[in-house]
């Protein structure tokens, strides 16, 4: 199927390493331009050369900024081209019981998950209306609207993202620029690997085991068992920012292995 994607140029936050890093290589092997972020020149440099092997396109270009520090992502604002796609993936998270969360850990999740996605909008939008044609995509994820109860804050932000989605979407009427969320499941991005791998080591156990143990007790009502492979994210995105898609605005796409039980 042809996507009609080549030669849209797209940026991609937080895309050196797990659901990123499958978009970028997922869009670039649709002839689009990829633009592509980490936090630092290494992480990017290396994700560059890998994504240009993989790949065989050498349509993809990096630019340096930490979405934890404004500053920062202003920089990179003042460096993006006129761009197509807008993949807002930039997002921390971190188990931690509710009464252990500070303020100051509150206010980071939210300039971090969700502030990253407002500001990189709200420099591409009217652009977007503009020429009539853009797709921006936040990566939610499942906790928006099934709030993990060891992840509150992560949920919040989560959630957040939804509102702020639809709410663009509201702005298109009438025009070929679309707005939606993405909402993956449990998925074996790097830092969940490691995380697993990590409690795998401290019970003295498998990663396997410790997989089958998570979607027993911790997320029951999962219907694949399993956690989901970032390409399985990736094939999810690369059709919503296509043309193909442009019937679906302000939507929130689930991609969580039936783990949410609602049935819209």
């Amino acid at each position: 199927m042809d996507l009609q994607l080549k030669n849209k140029t797209a940026f991609i936050s937080a895309s050196t390493a797990g659901i990123g890093y499958a978009i970028a290589e997922s869009l670039l092997k649709e002839g689009v331009k990829v633009i592509i972020n980490g936090r630092s020149d290494e992480s990017v440099s290396a994700a560059l050369r890998e994504l240009r092997k993989i790949s065989g396109s050498e349509s993809v270009t990096g630019i340096v900024a930490d979405f934890s520090k404004a500053d920062e992502v202003n920089s990179l604002i003042e460096q993006l081209p006129e761009i197509d796609i807008l993949v807002n993936n930039a997002g921390i998270f971190e188990p931690k019981a509710f009464e252990e969360i500070t303020d100051e850990e509150w206010f980071r999740f939210f300039e971090v998950n969700v502030m990253s996605g407002i500001r990189l909008a709200r420099s591409v939008f009217s652009k977007m209306l503009k020429k009539n044609w853009g797709r921006i995509i936040f990566i939610s994820s499942e906790s928006a609207i099934f709030i993990p109860e060891e992840m509150i804050h992560y949920g919040m932000t989560k959630t957040a993202q939804l509102a702020i989605s639809r709410g663009l979407a509201e702005l298109t009427k009438g025009t070929e620029v679309t707005v939606n969320s993405i909402l993956p499941g449990p998925t074996k991005s790097k830092g969940v690997g490691g995380f697993i791998e990590d409690l795998a080591k401290a019970g003295n156990l498998t990663v396997a085991e410790v997989e089958t143990d998570f979607f027993k007790n911790m997320r029951p009502t999962s219907l694949i068992k399993r956690f989901l492979d970032v390409q399985e994210i990736a094939n999810t995105v690369t059709y919503y920012v296509s043309p193909l898609a442009s019937g679906t605005n302000g939507a929130a796409i689930r991609v969580e292995g039936g783990l949410v039980r609602s049935i819209i």
